[in-house]
């Protein structure tokens, strides 16, 4: 056990922090059982990252002190580093940044040596992001083989299988962001390439646009698409029908995202190193090639003083935060065993850091002020303005006490004359923090509220009522505390249709699907006025928005200085009947089923199909009234896969005996997901065996047409999945994938 505040019982965490800490950032030994407390994690990641004191000639004594400053840092929880940070610092990875950008040129061997860099990257923790924008079209010319290209999407779906197949040391899964320049020939097919929510499932995808391109838009001309190979025209297209396209696919399921390309690089502090071409999974960390992005959040809840609703903010707190997290981060490049030798090379010569917030919206319930209001959005101004000045003033100190980033004569810092000496090329961007924000028991990076409470599950089904910590304090301080009450909230989610909570209370507990997208990209543009690098932040969207919506706040993000922007409407992924009326399979069934009886013989049709539990061979047996049973074998003889796997297939028949139409069936299967998917040889996905049931039974008995438009309309289909990690509901926050049961995240 570490020495200084080692027991968990003196740390402030609550039951599912410490829950997420143990499944997911403790050390364990070979059974798996923890090793370590919360508070040696601290003390561990604390006296790796003091360490780097030492290479600038701080004695023994000064690297302790400095260790006990980083442990009170994270042990009081005003500051937290990103994931592979706390996983593996002081431990025999020590690979610690969050994200990194990988060159793909045009040529064989670069897309396939990036593949390789993808796979290690993935294996030690961290996500990556992609400009495919350099690679020819595809039927377009190789004159190595007098052969045609394949183009920019069929290579995305190699490395989506690539990161399909890694899973991060066990705790983290793989993420990537893919951009294509808008004046690409194959654009429209990217924009298209997640239409099929089956397929490049591990991949964010954003188009880069200009801020010609976006005035081209407006007056609806048309602009040259551009082949990369040798920069001639490869055709016109309007820019008004490819935007429409992007909004509606946008609307329909939430990619493609939208980067404003020449804002990103009007903001590139090393331009004659290069442009940017594209940001790590989330879209907050531009990077040139071969850098990465280490990251870290300061806990906003924790820097205020006095009661909720009348708080004030304690300025001398979070400048003391800031400079400490500074100095934390920059120890973290000297600290970090990066993937590649080219990775190294590039952090080192820039140096960027990336310091963000988490817990706005419990800062601003703690102030007392709406998030939705003229209010919020000039704090958020005045609150970045204040951490970034801060923060460089710090770099500042760093770069006259260990020197500037080697880099420093290439940036535009050694240009402008004004600028002091800096020891980082970038110091702030706001990033998601779905795993660390759970973990300090706050709302998520800038996001709204995720829900005031929900229902949680945990050990044998049982359903666990989590309240909001702040609300449960006002509610009790103002009389209207009841468990009825908690209960009807948690059923709700939010405060809106409840009664008995006084309107105030209502409208500072707002969540994040009642904030007008508007607010939300207001938000987003107060945060980005004062963030070097980007804002990751998602716009939410009910239901009934329309695309007309959608166009709208892209537009506004444009016309706000936002350098990108991502949304979700809620449910897009779900797979919800976006048509009225029955057709003949949706008659009611009659209320009292009898299977009919089985002849002797009946034919059908045995498909193989790839699952992650291995190969599952179904049969489908059909008789002059249709599908009449089903038959499953998994290859393995005993075990859940096999006893699940037949007591599937015996309800599915019993279903078919009984009368119930095929697409009824298909519907509830299909897309089900589960922590295992699989490739099929044909480039599909089988999301779990209940999935494979559904697609089985679909190509037996129903046209390719009909499947098609089920694979857009069915109930069941393309929904954000199931947790991988505990099975529990994902969605959409802060531009990542979470899960508020485990901690689960695609990105933190």
């Amino acid at each position: 056990m570490a020495s200084g505040l080692s027991s968990t019982a003196q740390l402030q965490l609550s039951e599912n922090a410490l829950a997420v800490l143990e499944r997911r950032y403790l050390k364990k030994d070979d059974s798996g059982r923890p090793t370590e407390t919360p508070a040696d994690l601290f003390h561990r990641v604390a006296r790796n990252i003091a360490s780097a004191d030492a290479n600038y000639g701080a004695s023994e004594a000064d690297v302790r002190r400095r260790e006990e400053q980083f442990y009170g840092l994270l042990s009081r929880l005003d500051f937290l580093p990103n994931s592979p940070t706390l996983m593996n610092a002081g431990g025999p990875f020590q690979q610690l940044s969050a994200c990194f950008v990988l060159p793909v040129e045009d040529s064989m061997e670069s897309i396939f040596e990036a593949v390789k860099n993808t796979a290690l990257i993935h294996k030690s923790g961290g996500g990556t992001g992609f400009s495919f924008s350099r690679l020819r079209p595809k039927d377009d010319i190789v004159s190595s083989t007098k052969g045609i290209s394949s183009g920019p999407v069929s290579f995305m779906n190699v490395f989506d299988s690539a990161t399909e197949a890694i899973k991060q040391g066990g705790r983290r899964r793989g993420a990537n962001m893919a951009v294509l320049r808008v004046d690409h020939p194959d654009i429209m097919d990217f924009i298209l390439a997640k239409q099929d929510h089956t397929r490049l499932n591990n991949f964010n995808i954003s188009v880069t646009v200009t801020d010609d391109w976006m005035r081209r838009v407006r007056e609806g001309e048309n602009y040259d698409l551009i082949n990369p190979r040798n920069g001639e025209l490869a055709g016109t297209l309007n820019a008004a029908e490819v935007f429409q396209q992007m909004v509606e696919l946008a609307w329909d399921g939430g990619d493609p995202g939208i980067i404003f390309i020449d804002r990103i690089n009007a903001d590139n502090t090393t331009p004659e190193l290069g442009d940017i071409e594209s940001t790590n999974p989330c879209g907050e960390q531009p990077l040139l090639p071969y850098e990465s992005c280490n990251l870290g959040s300061i806990n906003l809840a924790n820097m205020v003083s006095g009661d909720i609703g009348s708080a004030e903010i304690d300025w001398d707190h979070l400048a003391d935060t800031v400079h400490l997290a500074v100095r934390f981060l920059d120890n973290v490049i000297d600290m970090n065993r990066f993937p590649l030798p080219e990775i190294g090379e590039m952090t080192r010569g820039n140096r960027k850091i990336g310091l963000g917030v988490m817990g706005f919206a419990d800062m601003l319930i703690y102030l007392g002020i709406p998030y939705a209001s003229e209010q919020a959005v000039d704090l958020a101004e005045q609150l970045m303005g204040f951490i970034r000045e801060q923060a460089r003033r710090t770099s500042a100190e760093l770069a006259e006490e260990r020197g500037t980033f080697p880099n420093w004569e290439h940036s535009i810092y050694n240009q402008d004359g004004q600028s002091l000496p800096q020891r980082n090329a970038t110091t702030t961007t706001i990033a998601p923090t779905g795993t660390i924000s759970i973990i300090a028991g706050v709302s998520s990076g800038v996001e709204p509220l995720f829900a005031v409470a929900f229902t949680r599950n945990v050990m044998d089904n049982t359903k666990l009522v989590e309240v909001n910590p702040l609300f449960e304090r006002v509610a009790r301080a103002r009389g209207f505390s009841t468990p009825e009450l908690m209960q009807e909230v948690a059923a709700k989610g939010s405060l809106r249709d409840v009664d008995g909570i006084p309107q105030d209370v209502k409208e500072l507990f707002v969540t994040a699907h009642e904030v007008p997208p508007e607010w939300h990209v207001r938000m987003q543009a107060a945060f980005q006025k004062y963030t070097d690098n980007a804002v990751s932040k998602t716009v939410n969207f009910p239901n009934e928005a329309t695309v007309e919506d959608v166009a709208y706040v892209y537009n506004l993000a444009f016309d706000l200085g936002c350098k990108g922007i991502t949304m979700y409407r809620d449910g897009s992924r779900e797979g919800q009947v976006l048509t009225t009326g029955k057709t003949e399979a949706e008659e009611e069934v009659p209320a009292q089923l009898e299977p009919r009886h089985r002849p002797n013989m009946v034919q059908g049709t045995t498909r193989m199909m790839r699952t992650g539990c291995g190969k599952l061979y179904i049969t489908v047996n059909q008789d002059e009234k249709g599908p009449f049973e089903v038959f499953g074998n998994m290859g393995k003889a005993g075990g859940c896969a096999s006893s699940q796997t037949e007591a599937l297939a015996r309800l599915i028949s019993l279903a078919f005996r009984s009368g119930i139409p095929a697409e009824h069936v298909i519907k509830q299967l299909k897309g089900i997901s589960c922590h295992m998917p699989a490739w099929e040889v044909g480039g599909g996905k089988i999301l779990s065996c209940a999935d494979a049931f559904a697609k089985a039974i679909e190509r037996c008995v129903l046209p390719e047409d009909t499947q098609l438009a089920m694979d857009f309309n069915g109930t069941s289909f393309g929904h954000l999945g199931a947790c991988p990690e505990c099975g529990g509901a994902l969605h959409s926050e802060g531009g990542c994938v979470v899960c508020q049961d485990c901690g689960y995240s695609q990105c933190e």
